[in-house]
């Protein structure tokens, strides 16, 4: 088995198809083909279905690929390392970022880590860690930094709190409603929702039950936060959302929080990230100054390491 072969392998599942994997490489396709082909003979399994629609993996591929994933990744982590340890300003950083960091860290952190590490190319991927946890245990993501599972325990993962956060309804400028100081108020209105998370409509049922209301009723799931703003500037629907959403200078002209006498607490804002391997040096960094720019002073003592 050789480490190309398996290089060959993950670009063809990243790029979606043997052709776009072949551009990327800069290789030609029945070389790519053939260093697949050899692969599952060494292997002796069929790590992909060939159709006229290209090329999906099998399930005991979908098992291999999560190995390759990793070890390709590694690798690529291993030549950064060296080089950022030696003075370089280049390399890879894949990092995983739940909204509240992209609209409250990272508009005075990414300056900063530009000027540091001005050739390194950041990937950032939007979204929140049920979809992303795939992505981390393979070495996708060198790390998650957002809203905290709902789990209580991520085996094999550390999870570091960085600040608690808290939660305010979210509507367009000049909303009917504004000036509601109560969630009874607001029991009959219609709500949008998130639907990267799997649990927000349960989420937002329950806050009104623990008030002893009627759950709301939710119109709109909104797949990014492209929609949800959107969706809340060009309409009367309210959202339940972390009060970082309201003060964000792209969207504090268009939105508002109401004043409500209920506290609202939100999820608190983690880092996870694989506990067997280091960050990187430009990875480390980024880290450290999205966490010092964290809208609420960083909890002591709070960095846990669950499920090892």
């Amino acid at each position: 088995m050789k480490l190309n072969q398996l290089q060959n392998m993950v670009a063809i599942v990243d790029h979606g198809s043997l052709r776009a994997a072949a551009r990327e490489l800069d290789t030609p396709q029945a070389a790519l083909s053939k260093s697949v082909r050899a692969l599952e003979r060494e292997l002796g399994v069929v790590l992909f279905d060939r159709e006229s629609r290209g090329m999906s993996l099998t399930a005991l591929g979908r098992l291999f690929h999560q190995r390759a994933s990793s070890i390709v990744n590694e690798l690529r982590r291993a030549g950064d390392e060296l080089a950022q340890a030696q003075g370089a300003d280049e390399g890879h950083l894949t990092a995983g970022l739940s909204i509240v960091p992209h609209v409250s860290m990272l508009p005075q952190a990414l300056p900063q880590f530009r000027r540091r590490y001005p050739r390194v190319k950041l990937q950032l991927v939007e979204g929140l860690f049920p979809e992303l946890e795939a992505r981390l245990r393979d070495g996708t993501l060198d790390f998650y930094l957002g809203a905290a599972p709902h789990a209580s325990a991520v085996p094999g993962l550390l999870t570091t709190v960085l600040f608690e956060n808290t939660r305010t309804v979210i509507a367009r400028k000049g909303h009917p409603l504004a000036a509601t100081r109560s969630l009874e108020d607001l029991q009959d209105a219609d709500w949008a929702t998130t639907a990267v998370d799997y649990k927000a409509e349960e989420d937002l049922q329950a806050v009104f039950k623990s008030h002893g209301l009627k759950s709301p009723s939710v119109v709109l799931q909104a797949q990014s936060a492209l929609s949800m703003i959107v969706a809340l500037t060009s309409s009367d629907l309210l959202a339940l959302l972390p009060l970082q959403w309201a003060e964000f200078p792209l969207t504090r002209d268009g939105l508002t929080s109401f004043r409500l006498q209920e506290h609202l607490p939100a999820p608190p804002i983690v880092m996870v990230r694989r506990p067997d391997l280091p960050l990187t040096p430009a990875a480390a960094y980024f880290c450290d100054v999205m966490e010092r720019y964290a809208p609420r002073p960083v909890c002591e003592c709070t960095s846990v390491e669950r499920g090892r």
